[in-house]
């Protein structure tokens, strides 16, 4: 189907919108008065514009207040329509959103209002303009979808038809199934939006809080359904009025807008993209660091040891159990200090993992390589954490472990780490990314639909300095875990640091192997234990141990999380997790990390 984005839903100059949807991919836009009120373009200028960049002009939005209002203030406003049906001439759009009236004099009645708009549309016949009439989820005396259609079928003109809003149908309740009962040629116009589940004004609700499909809790597939089931065949156009969105940079909004309807049309089953290959594990994750021994230090003391180089460039490969640590010394760390830069997919079928990614406008990123490295494909993920599609140990396919050198150790092939003591550390429990603050959503639906992976509900965190906002994706087994955060202080290093979470069977002789091997737990206030105390049973001893290791613990109704937490090199910091049936993350104990966090940067900063 053909898609539309409403210019209110991105940041920038009407030029800059426009140039981000059609890069995006969009076939058409709705132009918002406001845009076009402060272009330095002129109408006949826009219409060049947008057909230079291949876009179609949809909708000219919103004309307000028209009907049941007295005779003189409906007269202004048949003058004021004229003058704007003339700019839509010039512009080249063909229909115009009416919003249900607002005005303090309109009346509550039906019979008036059909008249107004009848007239109002004969007006719009001269020019060939269509008149898409609208329930706002607040208007006056209209605010639903079906009381605006009863208005328009008993106005009955040919140029007066209805536009169906998924927020104002959805963010009041009704029931969409109603929609199916209007005939779909006179649905003029569908715009989409989805919003979190929020009790508050509506309208309130509606200026600040919607988002993409997909990236909320309505059910907007359910609506396109009923949409289509009545024929309809104008475009899927999204209506996003979000505080974040117009603060951020239009083009990649734009992307994750596009990307949103192209999941819902595979949703509703009007397309048809390469199927999500869902990955089936953590291959690796990868470190950039400018200096290898702070992190060599860690890895060493957690129990890893240095097991192979990469043979053409300057990344070594430290593994514990299926854990694989890869640490990148290239001159871009050097720019950006230490960080998580990349994770290792496990994926069934990576050539199929990459086809749904571009289809989904991710592109395939463009890598240097030699000639022996082995062809594996990565994407960039909305924070710019590239993931690459694996297939470890499966001599059919391309194998990343063939670009490293065989046997431990560095490029002598020796092990000069230390770290044969192991601490029983099996494999990657989790890795935690934190979004720039204006892409949280857009990563959710990013891991969702192009990797396939399950959104959990997004969870608020208290930080010492505000909230954050966490959300975990996941596989069916949770073989692949990843908590995507964002924090309320954005230029604090802590808020933004980035870890990997280690699973091992016992916590507790972890923490005691890599304190005894040199390495740094995050130490945790005493007030938190004496708090598990007074919440929790233990053992005799057992409460003692977690406070001399600094161990938090919860549970759940599945099991028992215990955890702790190493120092942070540079931007990155380690868990040692024991998980016996527990499903969470510990979200729980956040709030004691970060400010643990918090006072040691504290201490060492001063």
């Amino acid at each position: 189907m053909r898609t539309s984005v409403a210019t209110v839903s991105l940041s920038g100059s009407l030029t800059e919108k426009l140039t981000a949807a059609s890069r995006a991919g969009f076939d058409g836009v709705e132009i918002f008065e406001n845009d076009l009120l402060a272009s330095p373009l002129g109408p006949e200028e826009v219409r060049a514009r947008c057909a230079d960049l291949g876009l179609s002009i949809d909708l000219y939005q919103p004309m307000r207040d028209i009907e049941a209002v007295p005779a003189e203030e409906f007269a202004r406003n048949l003058r004021r329509a004229r003058h704007k049906f003339e700019l839509m001439r010039r512009l080249g759009a063909d229909t115009v959103l009416v919003c249900s009236s607002v005005h303090p004099l309109a009346v509550d009645d039906d019979a008036l209002a059909a008249d107004h708009l009848r007239q109002l549309a004969e007006l719009a016949q001269e020019f060939a303009i269509r008149v898409a009439y609208e329930a706002l989820a607040w208007g006056r005396h209209v605010n639903t979808y079906g009381h605006a259609w009863r208005i328009v079928e008993a106005a009955d003109h040919p140029s007066l038809g209805t536009c169906l809003d998924s927020f104002h149908i959805l963010s009041r309740g009704s029931d969409p199934k109603g929609i199916a009962d209007i005939p779909g040629e006179k649905i003029f116009f569908l715009q989409l939006a989805d919003a979190p589940l929020l009790a508050m004004d509506v309208l309130q609700w509606s200026r600040h809080y919607r988002c993409f499909p997909g990236q909320g809790g309505f059910d907007v597939a359910g609506l396109v359904r009923n949409v289509l089931s009545t024929g309809y065949d104008g475009p899927l156009s999204l209506e996003v009025f979000n505080d974040v969105f117009r603060q951020a940079e239009a083009g990649p909004t734009a992307v994750d807008a596009h990307r949103s309807l192209l999941v819902l049309q595979e949703t509703v089953g009007v397309a048809t993209p390469p199927a999500p290959v869902v990955p089936t594990g953590v291959a690796f994750a990868e470190l950039v660091t400018p200096d290898a021994e702070p992190v060599a230090a860690v890895l060493g003391a957690l129990g890893f040891a240095r097991a192979a180089r990469h043979r053409t460039k300057p990344v070594d490969l430290w593994q514990q159990g299926e854990a694989r640590i890869l640490v990148n010394t290239s001159g871009a760390a050097r720019r950006t200090g230490t960080g998580l830069a990349a994770i290792g997919l496990e994926s069934p079928d990576p050539a199929g993992a990459a086809r749904r990614a571009e289809a989904l406008l991710a592109p395939v990123l463009p890598r240097r390589r030699a000639a022996e490295d082995a062809p594996l494909d990565a994407v960039a993920a909305p924070d710019g954490t590239e993931l690459f599609f694996c297939a470890t140990d499966r001599p059919e396919l391309p194998n990343w472990r063939a670009d490293f050198a065989d046997g431990a150790g560095g490029p002598h092939g020796t092990d000069d780490t230390g770290g044969s003591h192991g601490t029983g550390v099996h494999r990657i429990d989790h890795l935690a990314l934190t979004q720039p603050w204006h892409h949280f959503d857009e990563a959710a639906l990013f891991h969702r639909s192009v990797l396939g992976l399950h959104a959990q509900e997004s969870v608020d965190v208290a930080d010492p300095y505000g909230l954050m906002r966490s959300r975990a994706v996941t596989n069916a087994d949770g073989s692949v875990r990843i908590a995507l955060g964002v924090g309320a202080a954005p230029t604090d290093d802590t808020v933004h640091a980035q870890h990997i979470a280690l699973a091992t069977s016992d916590v507790v002789a972890a923490a005691r192997r890599f304190r005894d091997a040199g390495g740094r737990l995050l130490p945790i206030p005493a007030n938190y234990h004496d708090d598990l105390a007074a919440r929790h049973e233990f053992a005799d001893g057992e409460l003692e141990t977690y406070r001399e290791l600094g161990i938090l613990y919860d549970r759940d109704a599945h099991g028992e999380f215990r955890h702790c937490y190493t120092m942070t090199v540079g931007r990155v910091f380690f868990e040692l997790v024991q998980r016996d049936g527990y499903r969470g993350y510990g979200a729980q104990n956040a709030p004691v990390r970060l400010a643990a966090q918090h006072t040691a940067r504290a201490v060492i900063g001063g």
